[in-house]
């Protein structure tokens, strides 16, 4: 395996006391025991079996570690608890970076060795229920409030990789995912969701996709039931009935996976008023617009995209892994997708939606995107794309989505 250049001793450490290994190998066995969730009684109950002992000074300090390494990120959790911080990152060599609205910063925390780095690793899978190992190099899974990804050598060819994905422990309602939106974003969307529109949310990596369509989700009728399937459980959504399903990767005899595609099958077996996909990615986009165009209101999903423009290809990408040409694709898309709402991340680690977009199917099977609306041109709104927007949200909608822009100057 290879090593990386580690430094020879962990460096730059969050202040943190560290525990005595019989504590900690009895705290271990009884998390196993109780699926992780331990309170300050059982850490006790636990240090008291080991026969060690914390001593008085410092016992709060050595109780919190053992709690962060049990049921957290160990030695990352610190980091992860920062204000602010989106992402926390192990490179090759054992370094840790934090990622924020300042942009990504190297920490002073270094791991002495890459088998520290793949211990960790391995011990976050095991809280998940997950298996990395050799025979199986990668996981991505969720853990608490983290989406925690992981590569392991030969794969990783530097060393043990770690991304860690910090979830909003509280969601963020419509009007904070908009803070640093145009004013009318928030009624717009509002509107999208009060007429049960299917829609794609694009954007890049950490462009606020996944948040944003938690927000709008929220806003669904309290009598409806919404089914998410997803990758790695990512979307809470503050809403009364909402159940979801997660894939799972194979076990040691190769047997037992269940991709995205399967999920999207039994997900339109539940009687889904909202079926939603966490993200598009692979063969389940022919089950998921078939939904769509079969009386399916509401759908929902992200799909990576670095604009509007590049929409239409990732979709035809997708639609030949499902087996379909690229006609079969642009009529299927086109007609099962009312809108595409592209999220942005700004210099400053802004995000917020910066387009509205509506797909369009030329004679030749090929698909466009006209962008109906876009924050960065002096008119938002494209008056051309005045009649289709009309007919999708109706013309009291769209006369005062106009006048809101022209109040706002834009």
């Amino acid at each position: 395996m290879s090593t990386g250049k580690h430094s020879a001793q962990g460096a730059g450490r969050a202040t943190r006391r560290e525990v005595d290994e019989r504590i900690l190998e009895s705290v271990r066995q009884r998390a196993m025991a109780t699926g992780g969730q331990l309170d300050a009684v059982a850490l006790a109950g636990a240090v008291q079996d080991s026969g060690a002992a914390l001593g008085a000074s410092g016992a709060a300090e050595s109780l919190k570690a053992l709690q962060d390494e049990v049921a957290g990120l160990s030695v990352l959790e610190p980091f992860a608890q920062q204000p602010e911080v989106t992402d926390v990152l192990v490179d090759g060599q054992g370094r840790v970076w934090i990622d924020s609205p300042r942009g990504l910063e190297p920490t002073e925390y270094v791991f002495g060795s890459a088998e520290q780095v793949r211990r960790l690793a391995v011990h976050l899978a095991t809280l998940a229920g997950r298996r990395l190992d050799d025979a199986s190099p990668f996981m991505d899974m969720s853990l608490k409030h983290y989406r925690v990804h992981a590569v392991l050598p030969p794969i990783a060819t530097q060393g043990p990789l770690i991304s860690i994905r910090v979830k909003k422990t509280k969601p963020l309602d419509l009007a904070g995912v908009l803070e640093h939106a145009a004013c009318w974003w928030h009624p717009l969307l509002e509107e999208i969701m009060k007429r049960e529109l299917n829609f794609l949310v694009t954007g890049g990596t950490g462009s606020g996709k996944t948040t944003l369509l938690q927000a709008m989700l929220s806003l669904a009728h309290e009598g409806q039931r919404i089914v998410v399937v997803e990758d790695s459980q990512e979307l809470h959504v503050t809403h009364q009935h909402v159940v979801g399903m997660q894939t799972r990767a194979a076990n040691v005899e190769a047997a037992g996976n269940i991709e995205l595609r399967d999920l999207v099958v039994q997900a339109l077996r539940m009687r889904p008023d909202r079926l939603i996909v966490g993200e598009c990615r692979g063969a389940e986009i022919r089950d998921f617009l078939a939904a769509m165009n079969t009386g399916h209101q509401g759908a929902a999903g992200t799909l990576h995209a670095n604009n509007p423009e590049a929409v239409p290809a990732r979709l035809a990408a997708l639609g030949a892994l499902a087996g379909w040409n690229l006609q079969a694709t642009a009529l299927q898309a086109t007609s099962a997708l009312d809108l595409i709402i592209h999220m942005s991340r700004g210099a400053q680690g802004q995000r917020g939606p910066v387009a509205l977009g509506i797909l369009n199917s030329e004679g030749d099977g090929h698909m466009s995107v006209i962008t109906a609306i876009d924050s960065n041109r002096r008119v938002p709104l494209d008056p051309a794309s005045l009649p289709i927007l009309e007919q999708k949200l109706g013309q009291a909608t769209l006369s005062a989505l106009a006048e809101r822009m022209a109040r706002s100057g834009g």
